[in-house]
């Protein structure tokens, strides 16, 4: 099987919520969202209707987002797992510094910006379900 693209489905208590973390924090947008009858796709979501899955974008970046009960049905490997953070997500890209001092006036646990042995300028931020997301950037080499 040839890999094209690795999209993480990533377990959540609460659709809307998580949504609202995630657009209004990390400027993700909405690309669809399904509605706890299961019966279609919204583009938005809708203030009278609860959700079990939605998939966000940013850049060239897709996350996917589905409510633990139902994953825990169509996944019956899951079991009794429980949702929070045994892994990071590692995002790198560029503009890292605003990225940063914006995320340090809004509501969320954030660690300090620190760079690295091997030339990587980063910081993790915990999420509303308690992923943690790993943010970097190359540091340019200064020419000697």
């Amino acid at each position: 099987m040839k890999v094209n693209r690795l999209t993480p489905n990533l377990a959540v208590a609460d659709i809307r919520q998580t949504v609202q973390f995630y657009c209004d924090n990390l400027s993700f947008e909405l690309v669809m969202a399904v509605p706890e009858t299961q019966d279609g796709i919204d583009p938005q979501l809708l203030d009278d209707k609860e959700y079990v899955y939605a998939m966000l974008k940013k850049d060239n970046t897709e996350l996917m987002f589905q409510r633990i009960d139902t994953l825990k049905e169509d996944i019956t490997l899951f079991d009794k797992d429980s949702i929070g953070a045994s892994m990071s997500l590692y995002l790198q890209g560029k503009g890292i510094d605003d990225f940063y001092n914006n995320l340090k006036n809004k509501n969320i646990q954030i660690s300090e910006m620190r760079l690295t042995w091997y030339g990587i300028k980063e910081f993790y931020i915990k999420d509303n379900n308690g992923y943690i997301l790993g943010f970097a950037e190359e540091v340019q080499k200064s020419e000697e």
